[in-house]
């Protein structure tokens, strides 16, 4: 079965509480672009992810609102910062790495910074036909045969499946938005 790719940036989750603190109460998220799975959209906030001394600037709040604030950045963002943040599924925050993150509002301190786990969004309709359980793991070959080993399937609300990965992983498998790839058992 072969599926698009998407290029995952640095990017934030925001519960509900927390967008408040960080953008004021029952502030309003503002859309700036759809994005393809799970009814999520990129927002025109940002903030900034701080540790010590070190820090990256403008992140990009992603919405709807979550149940949890969940930051998930690249190993060379992990680098930068100075943390060591787990490879892990999103909603998934066991030791996570802590960060302050700081809007023109105001800043928080959360334990909630990970590395996300290579994965596929699929459908229900979909796994269920192509025989997919959540959380399954598979390998996707590249149109050059390369081979991408711990994928994982998450079943998801979504237009159609996609491969998701972080910028390092498109910079070292030389993949981009768009590019396909197939499903391995």
């Amino acid at each position: 079965m072969k599926v698009k790719v998407g290029v995952s940036n640095r990017h934030i989750h925001l519960s509900i509480e927390d967008k408040n603190i960080l953008f004021g109460d029952n502030y309003i998220l503002k859309e700036k672009r759809r994005l393809s799975q799970d009814n999520n959209y990129a927002c025109y906030e940002t903030v900034n992810l701080i540790n010590g001394d070190k820090k990256i600037e403008n992140v990009r709040v992603i919405g709807p609102e979550r149940t949890y604030t969940q930051v998930e950045i690249s190993k060379e963002d992990a680098s930068v910062l100075g943390i060591n943040p787990p490879y892990r599924n999103s909603g998934d925050l066991t030791n996570a790495e802590e960060i302050i993150i700081e809007s023109e509002k105001s800043s928080i301190k959360r334990k909630c910074v990970i590395l996300s786990n290579r994965h596929i969004h699929m459908t229900k309709e979909i796994s269920k036909e192509e025989n997919f359980k959540n959380d399954d793991i598979v390998s996707v070959k590249l149109s050059d045969n390369t081979i991408i080993d711990n994928v994982h399937i998450k079943i998801s609300i979504g237009d159609y499946p996609e491969l998701h990965i972080d910028t390092v992983d498109s910079k070292e498998y030389k993949l981009f938005t768009r590019d396909n790839v197939e499903i391995l058992r």
